[in-house]
């Protein structure tokens, strides 16, 4: 008996896997398949969704739901609490907030979030360190119109660790890159100019607006670890 969206799910996988829906195949629709199983289409949509989430389904706008040609796992990926991320080292966290200010973020970072070129935001500058010595350089924009109040003093709370524990993300895009130091990370981190560095970039949304853009530049010998 199918009664929720794991069960939905189970039986979807369940017909991927004996090949009654090959690998491209054309599945049927929302509706039908709530038909089928007596489920509400929200339910239905739930597993789909999932399944679409760990490289099983293809699902695009208007052209319908395919199983995946070349199914994909994918890694899993959380936005991390740097302290917990610290204390998980066996070190003793801090930070220092380095710059807080209302100003015009660079035109990259305004398209990428869907803001106005030429509105005020709010700039963070924060350097994490892990038994006193510099773990992260993390600067970050918000709009201060969407957190929620009261907003607590981030020179004494995390803007990263206040964030995720305060507000609900829907999606985001992360990027990884290897950088130069330039001469602000340089001095922050205490590392030579040019030095190679780690560089983890995330936009991070709820449902209905921009959250956050942050630039995470981590000190030498940063190992990230994640699951697939």
């Amino acid at each position: 008996m199918i009664a929720g969206w794991e069960d939905v799910r189970a039986e979807v996988l369940r017909r991927i896997r004996a090949r009654l829906w090959a690998p491209g195949a054309l599945i049927p629709g929302e509706e039908a398949l709530a038909a089928e199983f007596g489920v509400a289409r929200a339910t239905v949509n739930r597993a789909l969704r999932d399944l679409a989430e760990a490289g099983l389904l293809e699902r695009r706008r208007k052209a319908g739901t395919r199983v995946a040609l070349l199914p994909v796992r994918r890694a899993t990926l959380e936005i991390p609490v740097i302290r917990q991320e610290v204390e998980a080292r066996g070190q003793s966290h801090s930070f220092r907030l380095l710059a807080m200010r209302m100003a015009v973020p660079p035109l990259p970072v305004a398209g990428q979030l869907g803001w106005a070129p030429d509105a005020e935001k709010l700039y963070l500058e924060t350097l994490h360190l892990a038994d006193g010595k510099p773990y992260a350089h993390e600067t970050r924009w918000l709009d201060p119109a969407h957190l929620p109040d009261p907003r607590p003093d981030f020179a004494a709370v995390s803007v990263n660790e206040w964030l995720v524990t305060h507000v609900a993300f829907a999606t985001g895009d992360i990027a990884f890159a290897a950088e130069a130091a330039d001469a602000r990370s340089a001095e922050v981190l205490g590392v030579a100019q040019g030095a190679a560095l780690f560089v983890t970039e995330r936009t991070t949304f709820t449902t209905e607006t921009a959250i956050t853009f942050v630039r995470l530049i981590h000190a030498p010998g940063y190992r990230m670890v994640t699951m697939v």
